[in-house]
């Protein structure tokens, strides 16, 4: 077993709930920013914002990804977690539309709320392990 998986393994549980933290900070700090761009204010696309979303995502798929290695998942065979990574493309397209590339207000109105219910959707399919999340009863 290589060094990398055993402090893997070790710290399971600080990934693991390092991974759940930053899921709520990377939702929150979206859903704040995305309320600013609507209200239009500036400070949801200075520099200080935009680096610290892209730290903070940065690290949730570095968590991600230890939690994928870690469990040894497949997202060919393990659908859930091939639908979540689907969802996460979606919502990042959603959300740059939310922030900056809708034209209209309206636009952008509608990328937001779109991302945060991809985002919302994508969280019940983590935690159900199931592709279909809460919909799958």
């Amino acid at each position: 077993m290589s060094l990398l998986l055993q402090a893997l393994q070790a710290n399971y549980p600080l990934i693991k709930n390092l991974h759940i933290g930053l899921v709520s900070c990377s939702g929150t700090l979206f859903a704040l920013r995305g309320l600013g761009v609507l209200a239009g204010a500036a400070w949801p696309m200075q520099a200080w914002a935009r680096r610290l979303s892209v730290w903070i995502d940065v690290l949730l798929l570095s968590a991600g990804v230890s939690l994928w290695t870690l469990l040894g998942l497949n997202p060919a065979r393990e659908h859930w977690l091939g639908v979540k990574l689907m969802l996460l493309l979606v919502y990042i397209v959603l959300g740059s539309i939310a922030l900056k590339r809708g034209r209209t207000r309206g636009q952008r109105a509608l990328g937001y709320l779109a991302a945060l219910a991809v985002f919302g959707f994508m969280v019940t399919v983590a935690r159900a392990h199931h592709p279909l999340g809460w919909l799958a009863g």
